[in-house]
């Protein structure tokens, strides 16, 4: 490519929604989104030089990278290391990571602290879990340990350990006191909790069972 050339052409992609093709000279050069076109200003009969055609490409491959990262954080709020993560499994390098993680970022489009409270109430309204395996999920995701400390801060294991095994322990209302302890201890160690807040919350619903049991009774007879 010479150092100027002139945009002769700006063609509609057929297959690409919102994407043009840009002539350059007479023919065809790349593919752009439109918005990156609009962005820039660029028309039919502009002269570019060489280093305006590679910001093209720069922008567009950054606009590639954010329209990717949009549909991603569609389905539910990410970290910023999830949305890493997939972006480089696209194949991006890392310079445009950065600037697409950049753009969301003052966007408010991502946020690690605001992520973690997601994920945070989410399990609590509806999969309650200890403290520590709810620090070792926000881990997993990247999250730091200061934002994971601020988030994780207040939350009581065996108020969390009781709205978990509260529901569990009504499926389990034709079992014995053994196998009652078994299935709902060993629930409530998958959720993360220790032995003595097991323990606890274990003792706790099997009396509120038993006492639910002696009042259906006495209203039988």
């Amino acid at each position: 490519m010479s150092e100027a050339t002139t945009v002769t052409a700006i063609k509609p992609q057929k297959k690409g929604k919102n994407r043009v093709n840009l002539f350059l000279d007479g023919k065809f050069t790349l593919g752009l989104s439109a918005s990156v076109l609009d962005e820039a200003g660029i028309h039919a009969g502009q002269n570019l030089s060489r280093s305006e055609v590679e910001n093209l490409k720069r922008a567009d491959l950054t606009q590639r990278a954010m329209d990717q990262a949009l549909r991603y954080l569609g389905y539910r709020p990410r970290s910023e290391s999830e949305v890493r993560a997939r972006l480089a499994r696209y194949g991006y390098e890392d310079d445009v990571i950065a600037r697409t993680l950049n753009r969301l970022r003052t966007s408010g489009l991502i946020s690690d602290t605001s992520f973690a409270t997601f994920w945070k109430e989410s399990r609590v309204n509806f999969s309650p879990r200890s403290n520590r395996l709810l620090t070792q999920e926000l881990r997993q995701k990247g999250v730091s340990s200061e934002i994971i400390a601020a988030t994780t801060e207040g939350i009581d294991n065996e108020t969390e350990a009781y709205r978990a095994g509260y529901k569990k322990a009504h499926s389990l209302d034709k079992v014995d006191y053994y196998e009652f302890r078994r299935k709902l201890g060993a629930f409530l160690h998958r959720r993360g909790f220790d032995y003595e807040v097991i323990k606890s919350v274990v003792d706790k619903l099997w009396q509120e069972r038993e006492l639910t049991s002696e009042k259906v009774k006495k209203l039988e007879r």
